[in-house]
């Protein structure tokens, strides 16, 4: 059973994407048109789960799935959508299956790309919000130390609660 971590915010952790991003795009070129950080680890100051959550813009998601073995050479499993229709989905374990990293793979400029960014840039910028989701997760964690579903459940509506208003803001702005 996995554990559930969140870690208060570690400067490392943009490094760390930084090169994940760099074998990402040598593996999906020339597919790729853009990589982002998004998730816990790309808000600065905000408590998070240590594992980088990458997204990958392609021109054709389906030529990613020639793509596989070429990932899997780089650390990376396929799970194909994984859950969210239209995405390419891989994650990179340790040898304990700890989750390091997360590469999530959308359609250039699609809807679920702007939905992750704009939930990125709003928690970036919105102290107050990302200070109660970073609590809120660390709670969480503590409370279901070996249950990542129970985990999930309990921050799901905060999640789309600031999802909401993330969208909202990313369309006024």
């Amino acid at each position: 059973m996995r554990h559930v971590v969140v870690v208060p915010f570690r400067d490392e952790w943009k490094r760390t994407y930084e090169k994940e991003a760099g074998r990402l795009s040598h593996t999906l070129h020339p597919l790729i048109t853009a990589v982002h950080h998004i998730g816990g680890t790309a808000v600065p100051g905000m408590a998070a789960q240590p594992t980088i959550d990458l997204l990958a813009e392609v021109g054709d998601l389906n030529e990613v799935d020639k793509k596989n073995e070429a990932m899997a050479k780089i650390g990376y499993r396929a799970f194909g959508e994984h859950g969210i229709r239209g995405r390419r989905y891989f994650c990179k374990t340790d040898a304990e299956d700890n989750h390091l990293a997360h590469v999530h793979i959308f359609s250039a400029g699609s809807e679920e790309v702007i939905r992750h960014l704009a939930f990125r840039d709003y928690l970036a910028s919105h102290e107050e919000d990302a200070d109660f989701y970073g609590r809120l997760k660390l709670e969480l964690a503590a409370q279901f130390p070996y249950d990542i579903e129970s985990y999930r459940i309990g921050k799901n509506a905060a999640a789309e609660k600031i999802e909401n208003l993330a969208l909202q803001w990313w369309y006024s702005e």
